[in-house]
């Protein structure tokens, strides 16, 4: 079995590789080819935290993995990471287990991905601003993906303790990303200057204002993962012309803002325009016109993760570089 760590993966792995694989998974998906049974949520309610259970297998390749992952809000205060995470892969041909892998890495490359891949099909090809509410552990790889498919000439950093919004900002240019970015601590006034807003939050409450959207902005949510979070309100929900999900199933029971709006009767589940993976196929239309407003939302599901995982193992494995154990 080969171990690979995250170090690893980073310097062999990146958000150009993770778009590729998880355009290709989102086109097996629409093709059958993809088990995928539902995750398995343990609540820890005295820590606000989770512990997610998420196998899938690519029946046509012959592979299966399972990610454990767990998110502990309070971990930071210990020096922690908020997000933890392993991936097991296995060979769907005699079930050997063939790679162990940190996941937490990978977890918000594939989340990135997602929503780079989003932003390509249903963003404005003129957008240039980019706003990021919540510049915490997912928001990093959000804005990745979205600079993998368009020429962002402003970002704008909203966060509820602007400090850590400067300090994100100062990883971006760490990174080599050389676009001027300002904090804005009036969130209104992110949102109104807006082409794309990308929201990373563990919110219960939203975080914006939908009647602050110009026309034409395209939203990417993908930090509420709970039926009792909410990043986007009800007016973005009623606003949005087209509402596209990651994964339908997963987007019923855990897209909070989604069920909220549904509860309160303003809107359905039937109104869901497509799945990402019907516009990837082009039996859902992507955007249609330059006024549309559009949201994205992203819970996860595992053939995501699977994705990136047999990215990761065939990269590793050619290069000859991860840790081999014997089990």
């Amino acid at each position: 079995m080969l171990i690979i760590n995250e170090q690893q993966i980073q310097q062999q792995y990146d958000m150009a590789d993770a778009i590729r694989d998880v355009t290709e998974m989102l086109r097996a998906k629409e093709q059958g080819q993809i088990n995928n049974p539902h995750r398995t949520v343990l609540s820890f309610p005295e820590r606000q935290a989770s512990a997610l259970y998420m196998p899938s297998a690519d029946m046509v390749n012959k592979v299966s993995g399972v990610k454990i992952v767990t998110i502990f809000p309070e971990n930071p205060a210990q020096n922690k990471p908020t997000t933890q995470g392993v991936i097991l892969l296995s060979d769907g041909d005699n079930g050997e287990h063939v790679a162990m892998m940190t996941a937490s890495y990978l977890t918000r490359l594939r989340t990135g991905a997602l929503s780079g891949i989003a932003t390509d099909l249903l963003a404005r090809k003129e957008s240039r601003v980019l706003t990021v509410i919540g510049t915490g552990g997912m928001a990093f790889e959000q804005v990745l993906g979205v600079l993998a498919v368009r020429p962002i000439e402003k970002i704008i950093l909203v966060n509820r303790t602007p400090e850590k919004a400067q300090r994100f900002g100062e990883r971006l240019v760490e990174f080599d990303i050389n676009i001027p970015y300002t904090v804005e601590p009036i969130v209104s006034l992110a949102v109104q200057q807006a082409d794309i807003i990308c929201c990373a939050t563990r919110s219960n409450e939203p975080v914006f204002n939908g009647d602050d959207l110009k026309p034409g902005t395209h939203i990417n949510g993908v930090g509420s993962y709970l039926p009792s979070m909410r990043e986007v309100d009800e007016t973005t929900i009623l606003r949005a012309d087209k509402i596209v999900a990651d994964d339908l199933p997963g987007v019923k029971d855990e897209a909070g803002e989604l069920i909220y709006t549904v509860e309160t009767g303003a809107w359905s589940f039937d109104q869901l325009h497509a799945e990402l993976g019907q516009i990837v196929v082009e039996t859902a239309a992507g955007r249609e016109s330059e006024s549309e407003i559009t949201f994205f939302k992203c819970v996860g599901a595992a053939y995501f993760d699977l994705a990136v995982a047999k990215g990761v193992y065939s990269k590793i494995k050619a290069n000859g570089t991860g840790i081999e154990v014997e089990m």
